[in-house]
């Protein structure tokens, strides 16, 4: 009986002192993104520009107009166009969902890489520091925006409000460029509203935010002939790993359930005849296949299923449909956690998130073929450089490693310089 009253009095004296009780973990937060990485057929990673991966809607921040009174510190000038890096950090979006409308604060820490785009527009955002260039003289700092060093993103007192109780749906930001973007928005996530620098709120169904940077992910795919080889250089398994090859109208595919640390796997005939455990389907059937295989995954990964066919429908034009060959693969939490460090307050009950690994392949056969149109273009054939002009700009952003690969980083020949001109040309077409 002493002990029971003693606690009651304990509750009283903390009650009497106004101490709030912990917030409860209310709520559940799941995460999803893609890290891309080129790899040449020796595996080695290959460094690139990752330009547009995908075109954003206008709406959508970047360094180009940050907000908040920032500066950025340490951004290569050109923006993310004059980005050279291993790694492209591609469309993480967080989603929230709650029982009623509450705020919490998130923050999002990229150490080894640098923070290219985001929205809504976060509290602070670095590497960035304070602007006072047309502030006035007694303006007080703001901490908010004071100056960061490190790469991270912080939202402060952002509003999560459940879809049954929202009555601002209509307030979503809409925009005829960067379609790929809104299939993100297909899911029963609540509505988030920030307003940071006291103007008009900015309201989505996510938190999202994208990087670039130079490290390593655990997969290393090598050519070995006419197979691959898949290592995984991780402590950890690699799971639901999907090889793709799509190339005159067709896809070719493999699956791989799991790939232990430290080992290797070989996948026979993966470059010239379709081996029988390789399924090949015209293009669009191979895109629902696999579509369907790479949703599947992402649930077993603790995604809802909303959620998985929203990333899948997000990157279908360029994981299914983009010529090339390339490795899909789940990344370990773990890994994630240690490349994207998160900040939840209050913690959520459930916190998952997935990151989806892809590795583009640059093969000896694309990179030979692509030699041999310069070669016979620099010796005046023209059909020959036609045909080189429209390899180097169906290449996209894979354009740059490629060229690289074939001339063996020697870019002081003939053959060399018309390459780069045709990059140019892709990416700035004459008039």
């Amino acid at each position: 009986m002493k002990t029971i009253v003693l606690s009651l009095a304990l509750v009283a004296a903390v009650a009497a002192l106004g101490v709030a009780a912990p917030p409860e973990k209310n709520y559940t937060v799941h995460e999803w993104g893609t890290f891309t990485s080129v790899q040449g057929g020796d595996g080695q990673l290959l460094r690139w520009q990752p330009l547009k991966s995908s075109e954003l809607p206008g709406f959508v921040h970047d360094w180009s107009k940050p907000g908040l009174n920032v500066l950025p510190q340490y951004l290569t000038p050109g923006g993310k166009g004059g980005l050279v890096t291993l790694q492209r950090m591609e469309t993480p979006v967080i989603y929230f969902y709650s029982d009623k409308a509450m705020t919490a604060e998130v923050s999002v820490a990229f150490p080894k890489g640098i923070l290219t785009e985001w929205y809504p527009r976060p509290n602070q955002i670095g590497p960035a520091q304070i602007s006072r260039v047309g502030l006035p003289p007694d303006f007080p700092p703001v901490d908010e925006a004071a100056s960061l060093t490190e790469s991270r993103v912080t939202w402060r007192n952002l509003t999560l409000t459940p879809p049954a109780q929202a009555t601002f749906a209509d307030q979503l930001p809409v925009d005829a460029h960067g379609r790929n973007y809104f299939a993100a928005r297909e899911t029963g996530s609540d509505y988030v509203q920030i307003d940071p620098a006291g103007g008009t709120n900015e309201t989505e169904k996510f938190l999202f935010y994208r990087g670039a940077g130079s490290f390593a992910t655990p997969l290393q795919v090598a050519v070995d002939g006419n197979r691959l080889v898949l290592s995984n250089h991780g402590t950890e398994p690699l799971k639901h790993l999907l090889v793709l090859r799509v190339r005159d109208g067709y896809g070719e595919f493999a699956t791989l359930a799991s790939l232990p640390p430290g080992q290797t796997n070989w996948l026979a005939d993966g470059i010239g005849s379709i081996n029988p455990g390789w399924q090949r389907l015209p293009l669009a059937q191979c895109q629902e296949a696999v579509g369907a295989q790479m949703a599947a995954g992402l649930v077993s990964a603790g995604l809802y299923k909303k959620e998985a066919r929203a990333m899948v429908n997000t990157w279908r034009d360029s994981w299914f449909t983009e010529d090339g060959m390339r490795v899909l693969y789940l990344l370990p939490r773990t890994w994630t956690d240690g490349t994207l460090p998160l900040t939840l307050t209050p913690e959520p009950a459930h916190l998952v998130r997935v990151m989806v690994g892809r590795a583009e392949i640059i093969t000896p056969e694309v990179q030979d073929q692509l030699l041999a149109l310069l070669t016979r273009a620099t010796s005046g054939d023209a059909a020959a450089r036609e045909q080189a002009g429209l390899a180097v700009k169906k290449l996209g952003r894979f354009a740059m490693p490629t060229l690289t690969l074939a001339f063996n980083n020697d870019y002081t020949n003939a053959v060399a310089e018309l390459g780069g001109r045709l990059l140019m040309e892709a990416k700035y077409p004459p008039h």
